[in-house]
């Protein structure tokens, strides 16, 4: 009993980061209704940045809000700069943007700071949280701060003008737009926001999974998978389903030997196919009726 719920605990932790994926991933695609495959990739970038000033002296957590500010900015411009132009292009073009925008982040991380594997700093140090030794004080912090910033969304979401109208130009942009609603803007702000979650998941898996530009994919392809469990068209499914997906490979990789820690990755591309086969929707997706 104590293996499994230290288990269970563990993988709660890095749930957290793929429930963070998974709304960056749902976020842009209720804008756009695409994937966006340079997700892990953009965040990955964004670590490199904090990683940067975090080498140049500046402390922690102002490196941390100036990368989270960059990010935001950065989303923003690729929706302004690369997909507002081919709004209405074919799904290919979409496809070829996003594996363009994957190889340039990925080499020119690679170019600026080397292949080599980077430490990255904790502010919440790896000591263990309590005597039982469950969960390490960084383990901790990634739950505490991916919690923090869901509930700020769902109040953001809920309350908010700004959040209202993102909702109603996702959910029908024709009526949005009839109401005064910019949905371009609000489409770039979804963009923005998502680049920002993003950044926060880099930010706080990298002292796990240590700096170097490949270390986001998998870390997507949980994302992908939570998204796809939860519903791609239901933001709070995609942080169950991203939480579910940490909590699943955790116990997998422990109890079932013919697995182990080798084969937990392909756990991920498994639940997709399964969620698909028999709920094409997700678990809290809507079902999407179109008139002919």
């Amino acid at each position: 009993m104590e293996l499994f719920v230290q288990q269970a605990v563990s993988g709660l932790a890095n749930g957290a980061i793929y429930a963070l994926m998974a709304l960056a991933v749902v976020m842009i695609y209720q804008t756009i209704h695409h994937l966006n495959f340079a997700q892990g990739e953009m965040a990955m970038f964004s670590t490199f940045i904090a990683w940067q000033m975090l080498a140049w002296g500046v402390p922690y957590w102002i490196a941390f809000i100036i990368t989270i500010a960059v990010s935001f900015a950065g989303g923003f411009l690729i929706e302004r700069v690369i997909f507002k132009p081919i709004h209405n292009a074919p799904v290919l073009s979409y496809i070829v943007a996003f594996i363009a925008l994957f190889a340039i982040f990925n080499s020119l991380a690679g170019f600026i700071w080397e292949f080599t594997i980077k430490p990255f700093p904790t502010p919440f140090g790896k000591a263990p949280l309590l005597e039982s030794g469950l969960l390490s004080m960084h383990q901790a912090g990634m739950i505490g701060v991916s919690v923090l910033l869901v509930v700020f969304l769902y109040l953001f979401f809920r309350y908010t003008r700004v959040g209202l109208a993102m909702r109603a130009a996702a959910e029908n942009p024709e009526s949005a737009r009839l109401v005064g609603i910019r949905v371009g803007w609000t489409t770039a702000l979804g963009w923005g926001m998502a680049a920002a979650i993003g950044a926060v998941a880099g930010l706080l898996i990298a002292p796990i999974v240590f700096l170097e530009p490949n270390m986001m994919l998998i870390i997507l392809l949980y994302g992908f998978a939570g998204a796809v469990l939860g519903g791609l068209t239901n933001p709070a499914g995609a942080v169950f389903g991203g939480f579910t997906v940490g909590i699943v490979e955790a116990l997998a990789g422990t109890y079932i030997p013919e697995i182990g820690n080798e084969l937990k990755q392909p756990i991920a591309l498994f639940m997709i196919v399964l969620v698909l086969v028999f709920k094409p929707t997700g678990l809290f997706g809507r079902k999407v009726v179109q008139r002919v």
